[in-house]
């Protein structure tokens, strides 16, 4: 197969950029226009074309696609170009900017300029800062020739940059790289315009009813801060506060997140919780936002998934492209609207495969909890089992509040959570409790599990062992390995999980540790670790899964454990079938983890939950 490098330049002015627009929006735009591309086959050398479209697509179709892998920097970007202008689709695709954020962490720059320099491999220039609000034909023969050198170099670095870090890089993960790009720039799913534009309809008259609700004609009060307070001081209400966490100043606590802020909406006065109820509905305008840009994006053809391959501290997939599919509504009279709007093209289906549990089975199975893992194992209600101890009745006589109590428990309490915050995450639920009571309940979860309390321990052991440098065996052997050099957790994909910087800090009490992140300083601590290893194991598991799927069918999503497959109808129970036998299998290296999965089938990604 060969390795074909590739970069597009393409027209951008003031207004019409990526900087402004996501990367769909962009290409799929009736100003898109390609000044030029560079082409680089192997180890040959790197050529430039320029031309029309009909020129560039003559030249394109020149390199035999079928059998090449291409390799772009961003190739989410330079891949839908291809695909989406060109009708051209490579047998495989891969990304230095994909690989850079598993090799190096989410934290580390990924651009061409700074990993050239990392690696220094030689410098990225500057000539496409010249070509604003340049097409084609505004181009001197001289500059277009030096923004043909331009693209060159950029081409070269990527190839030198790919032949460093793709000795050190798991083949596995280069299939993923392939099967994530693949959801954008070859689009499967379509999207339902007419219920998208009456679900927008909709939230726009909630939100007027909202304020009519209120009492308050004019919505510019709502959205000042100030003018607010003095909305809910009007009612005897004293606004809730907080210390910013950037002017280090105290300033109003008004934020969806704020917990003070959200208990205003079981205010005693109606008239308050009105208030409160349309401050949220009006400030917070990602759904409406979200279904615009929905409706926008099936006008203009199919729906490329943007999946972002990395994403996350643990190495989950996480949303891209400003519409964000990993945290769809679900709630709610309207909650599905959205994912009722992506639907299968005609004569097709789509699959919902998730993976049931999987973080507490994972949990249970890494801390040696072998009575919790054979519970899993025999398919027994852990959640009544966990109920029963906490309520001291059998199994079979616990009630629907009380399993969902040993639900929240067996879910919540497993990276060592407190009394307060399992408190407050049962009234997000709309479930009360007394502190007392959630403090014995934590007790029990602890008493009963006792490996898993150990794990965290241990977890606090060797975060104190990494941040002095030394290596300790963590967890189940043969599953993690720490490389205190790196300050990085080694996975079973072969992929570092890092805790750059790690340090110490002496407080009140004790010793606290932190690790760099972009947004400053982040705690960790035992029960931190545990939760991130157990995702991180969990992403392990999913991207096992999925290759094992790609065998026969095309993954077009996946949403945290679960993924999504789009088949013919004719193929549905075939289909469904296979996908539930990858989805219950482990990798060599889990062997003894209890690994299950319900899946939904519909014309809708609503419809299959």
């Amino acid at each position: 197969m060969d390795l074909i490098t590739l970069d597009f330049e393409t027209f951008y002015d003031k207004d019409y950029s990526l900087r402004k627009m996501t990367t769909e929006a962009y290409v799929r735009d009736p100003r898109f226009e390609v000044i030029g591309v560079a082409i680089k086959v192997n180890n040959e050398e790197t050529e430039w074309a320029s031309g029309t479209k009909e020129q560039v697509k003559k030249y394109l179709d020149t390199f035999n696609w079928g059998e090449a892998m291409l390799l772009c920097h961003n190739t989410m970007f330079d891949g839908a170009i291809l695909n989406w202008c060109f009708d051209i689709r490579p047998r495989m695709y891969t990304d230095t900017l994909c690989i850079a954020r598993a090799l190096h962490g989410t934290e580390a720059r990924a651009s061409l300029a700074a990993l050239s320099e990392r690696y220094n491999l030689g410098v990225k220039g500057t000539e496409v800062l010249d070509a604003l609000g340049k097409g084609r034909r505004d181009f001197e023969p001289e500059e277009l020739g030096a923004y043909g050198d331009y693209c060159i170099n950029d081409v070269n670095l990527t190839y030198k940059l790919f032949s460093v870090m793709a000795r050190k890089f798991p083949k596995s993960e280069l299939r993923l790289i392939d099967l994530t790009l693949r959801m954008y720039t070859e689009p499967t799913l379509d999207l339902d315009g007419d219920l998208l534009a009456s679900h927008l309809i909709d939230i726009k008259e909630r939100k007027d009813k909202l304020l009519v609700d209120a009492g308050v004609p004019d919505k510019k009060e709502l959205m000042s801060n100030p003018k607010f307070a003095e909305l809910l001081k009007g009612f005897g209400v004293e606004p809730p506060m907080k210390i910013s966490p950037t002017t280090d100043k105290e300033t109003f606590a008004f934020a969806k997140s704020d917990e003070g802020f959200k208990a205003l909406l079981d205010h005693e006065n109606e008239n308050v919780q009105s208030l409160v109820a349309a401050r949220l509905g009006t400030k917070s305008t990602l759904e409406e936002t979200r279904t615009q840009r929905f409706i926008d994006i099936a006008r203009r053809g199919l729906l490329p998934v943007p999946v972002r391959y990395y994403a996350a501290h643990t190495g989950r997939w996480g949303g891209d492209d400003k519409i964000n599919l990993q945290n769809l509504p679900s709630r709610g009279p309207n909650g599905k609207k959205l994912k009722s709007s992506i639907v299968a093209p005609e004569g097709y289906s789509l699959i919902d495969c998730d993976s049931s549990q999987i973080e507490a089975r994972v949990l249970a199975w890494l801390a040696g909890q072998d009575d919790l893992t054979t519970a899993f194992a025999n398919g027994d209600d852990v959640y009544k089992h966990m109920a029963s101890s906490i309520y001291n009745v059998p199994s079979d006589g616990v009630n629907k509040d009380q399993r969902f109590v040993g639900k929240t428990t067996i879910l919540g309490a497993g990276y060592g959570m407190g009394a307060v915050k399992f408190q407050a995450q049962l009234q997000t639920f709309g479930f009360d409790m007394e502190l007392d009571e959630a403090r014995r309940i934590i007790d029990i979860y602890r008493n009963t599990n006792g490996a898993i309390s150990q794990l965290w321990r241990d977890a606090n052991n060797m975060v104190q062992c990494m941040a002095r440098g030394d290596s300790v065996q963590f967890g189940k052997s043969g599953v993690l390995q720490v490389d205190a050099r790196k300050n990085a957790i080694m996975l079973p994909s072969g992929l570092p999980m890092f805790y750059h910087g790690l340090a110490a800090e002496k407080s009140e009490r004790g010793y606290e540790y932190t690790y760099r992140t972009r947004k400053g300083p982040n705690r960790i601590y035992g029960g931190k670790v545990v939760e991130n290893v157990c995702q991180a194991v969990a992403r392990c598991i999913i991207g096992h899964q999925m290759i094992l799927l790609a065998k026969k069918y095309k993954a077009v999503l996946t949403v945290h454990d679960s993924i999504i497959t789009c088949v013919r109808d004719e193929e549905l129970d075939e289909a469904q079938a296979y996908m539930e036998e990858c989805m219950s299998q482990t990798p060599d290296w889990a062997e003894g983890l209890p690994i299950t999965c319900e899946s939904g089938t519909g014309k809708s990604y609503g419809e299959c939950e």
